[in-house]
């Protein structure tokens, strides 16, 4: 009869937490990266791009100054966003610590360290 296998020591799902890391940090900062690119392609093409009005921008034949106009106008959503992913990192920590401590937790209780005599 063979004896019982050995526990096997899980890992706690540290790469779950990354990408939940991520997407807070992505979805925080998607109306700074919004106002960025509209900037740059403006300054690329050299349009002229404010919050009052719609301003003509013609690349390659088409008129693009309502996307650059949305693009921009989108920063404002950083009003929401910013302190909407601070309060999911703050959330996140806080999962992340007490998972992490209970984690431990059972693993010690599981797999004893053993001391050598």
């Amino acid at each position: 009869m063979n004896p019982p296998p050995l526990p096997v020591r899980k890992r706690f799902p540290w790469i779950l937490y990354w990408i939940l890391l991520v997407l807070i940090v992505l979805f925080a900062f998607a109306p700074v990266g919004s106002v960025m690119l509209c900037g740059w392609i403006a300054n690329t093409y050299g349009c002229k791009v404010d919050e009052g009005s719609v301003h003509p921008c013609i690349i390659g034949g088409h008129d693009y100054g309502e996307l650059l106009y949305s693009l921009g106008v989108l920063g404002w959503l950083m009003l929401v966003t910013l302190p909407g992913g601070l309060f999911a990192f703050i959330t996140w920590l806080i999962v992340l610590i007490l998972h992490w401590a209970s984690w431990r937790k059972r693993s010690a209780a599981n797999f004893p360290e053993s001391s050598a005599a």
